[in-house]
Parts: structure tokens; sequence; C-alpha cells
């Protein structure tokens, strides 16, 4: 099980490129910044990264995500939606809060503790979000299908960096992600920036730009 975790997480930390595709959507969604001290106008906030860590029990440094937690602590509640719905469909290293329970329902991300807003697709983390994209009947009905997908799934998304950018009325993430999918034996990784206006003290998603995904075959010899 070691062994599985450890190529998983080695493969999360970097794709190289063959296959290209592209996708770009749109909708409507932010708030003003209360921390001026970490956001400014046209200025990229780091809020995820990645560092390699020891792990005694792999023994071995993995690619570890890295999060700013003074920077969360400060952060808006608009912008906390912001950040809390681009999370929501790419993993931070999400496991299980002890034994998966029944109904799948304890599932701890690095990125939701950080912003305070519990497990995933929980009513703490979901209701929150809900509340601030009431207006935005795109953004909640993919809210709908929030999904669950632990770090050891073979196959995943992970975030690699993730910005943050808050202007007037207007919030920006921008982040760099990576994909595995074991069992087709591929690899992918994109950037992509989710723009957000606040209006009536909600939130909607005004669009996304996405770059193209970068593909490739992953060469595994002697299985896992």
């Amino acid at each position: 099980m070691k062994a599985v975790l450890l190529i998983l997480l080695l493969l999360m930390s970097g794709c190289s490129t063959t296959e290209t595709d592209t996708a770009e959507e749109a909708a409507t969604g932010i708030a003003p910044t209360e921390t001026e001290t970490y956001t400014s106008a046209n200025s990229k906030i780091r809020f995820l990264w990645r560092e390699q860590v020891y792990d005694a029990d792999l023994e071995d440094s993995l690619s570890t995500i890295m999060i700013d937690q003074a920077l969360a602590d400060k952060l808006t509640d608009a912008e906390r939606a912001a950040v809390g719905y681009v999370v929501t469909f790419i993993g931070s290293e999400c496991d299980w809060d002890g034994r998966a329970n029944e109904e799948f329902s304890n599932l701890k991300c690095k990125t939701l503790t950080a912003l305070n807003l519990g497990y995933q697709c929980s009513d703490q983390h979901l209701g929150f979000l809900q509340n601030w994209f009431r207006n935005d009947h795109e953004v909640l009905a993919r809210l709908a299908s929030c999904p669950r997908v632990p770090f050891t799934a073979s196959s995943q998304q992970t975030f690699d960096e993730l910005y943050l950018t808050t202007q007037s009325d207007t919030i920006k993430v921008w982040f760099r992600a990576s994909g595995v999918n074991l069992p087709m034996n591929a690899a992918w990784e994109w950037t992509e920036e989710n723009v957000f206006l606040f209006q009536d003290s909600a939130i909607s998603l005004l669009k996304v730009d996405k770059s193209e995904v970068n593909r490739t075959e992953l060469k595994l010899s002697g299985g896992l």
C-alpha cells in the first residue's frame, strides 16, 4: 500500500506533454477585500504551493501541498467562497478522517480545512458556498454534484499552485493543476483562472480561462 501511495504522489508532482485540448466555461461571481496587506490590484498572492517534505513512513521526500494559513485566516467571506468553489472540484491531499464512514461524509481536504469549511461536500462546506452563490444557478447546479475523491484514488486531480487576486468587486483565482489515471496510464496538467464578481452581498462566476490541457501517457513498468 505504501508503494502505491508513493507512486501516486510522485506522479502527481509533475506531468510531461504530448496531446492538447481546450475548454472554456462561462456564468456570472465576489466581494471587496479587507486584506490590503495580502492582496492588491493586479497582484497575485500565493495561497497554495508545493514543497518536498520527507515522509518517515515511506522513507522518501514527497511533493506536499503547503498553504499560507495566515492569508487564509484573513480572507473575507467572499474570497473564501471564491477559493472554496475552485478547490471543491480538485483534490488537495484529501483523506478520510479516520476510516471512511458509511455516508463517506468525513473526507478532510487541506484547502477546505484551511478555509474553515469542514469536510468535503458537508453541510458546512456546501451551505456556505450555496449561500454566497445563491444567484448563480450554474454554480449551484455544479455544486449539487460535489465529488468525494481521496488522494489514494487511482484517478485524481490535484493542485500544484494557487494564487488569489482581489481588486474592487472582482476576485480572480488562478491555479496550476495536474491529474493521473493509473488504469489508463494517463497524466495531464493545465492552468486556469476563475473570475468572480461581487453583487448584492453575493458572488457569481463571471468567466473561466483555461489553458490547453497537456497530456502524456504514463510508462509504468512492472505494475504497482
